[in-house]
């Protein structure tokens, strides 16, 4: 019987199967050490950054917009073109024209308005108001008379040196400019039709220096 024998070589250790840390290489190891899984469910801060900003942009638009067309529903701004209301305006100053001033009032003598010209509708004019609906109108000897009464003028340049009389419509306004010599009005073209008015001139806000309301009083008729 054989003997077993002691001097067969021995097989490799289990040590020298194993993958040990240090036989990776470092950029390996720092690539696991550092780099977490992305979480889907959490935004990022530069995209969340981005997404702020457009919406502020958006909202910021959308409420000039509004305001734009708010503005712009109520008022006009319009810019006196021509020498025809001097002194009161003078060529080149911008108004306020209250565009609601009818929808919830009425025309008064003396106001100052701005129009559609009713032989041209895409011009705009700007005149005083003299004569009401149904008001006989009457100039004569240098003044205004209105159903027989003198009116009282203290914004005029000169007094009129022409005559005439003129007999107000239904639904229609008698205007005229306060340069009554040099002034294209309804002495000229006859009434403005209501619907052609776009409101009542109240402010003059350009330039700095001629900032003021417009003289309208509430009444140009003088007492008989």
């Amino acid at each position: 019987m054989k003997g077993l024998s002691f001097n067969k070589p021995l097989p490799p250790p289990l040590t020298s199967f194993i993958i040990h840390p240090n036989s990776m290489e470092e950029n390996e190891l720092e690539s696991y050490r550092t780099d977490p899984i992305p979480d889907p469910a959490v935004p990022k801060k530069g995209r969340s950054r981005v997404v702020r900003f457009i919406i502020d942009v958006a909202e910021t638009l959308i409420l000039s917009v509004l305001l734009f067309i708010g503005i712009n529903a109520i008022s006009a701004r319009i810019r006196v073109d021509g020498h025809s209301m001097e002194p009161t305006l003078q060529s080149g100053e911008f108004v306020i024209v209250n565009k609601l001033a009818y929808k919830f009032g009425v025309p008064d003598s003396g106001d100052v308005i701005v129009f559609h010209y009713p032989r041209d509708p895409d011009q705009e004019y700007i005149k005083r108001i003299v004569g009401l609906p149904g008001d006989k109108v009457k100039i004569n000897n240098g003044t205004v008379y209105v159903n027989e009464q003198p009116i009282d003028e203290p914004y005029i340049a000169a007094q009129p040196n022409y005559q005439s009389e003129w007999d107000v419509p239904s639904n229609s306004l008698f205007v005229l400019g306060d340069n009554r010599n040099n002034s294209s009005d309804s002495r000229d073209w006859g009434p403005v039709p209501m619907e052609y008015v776009i409101g009542k001139a109240l402010v003059v806000y350009w330039p700095p220096e001629k900032w003021g309301l417009i003289h309208q009083p509430s009444s140009a008729r003088a007492a008989p």
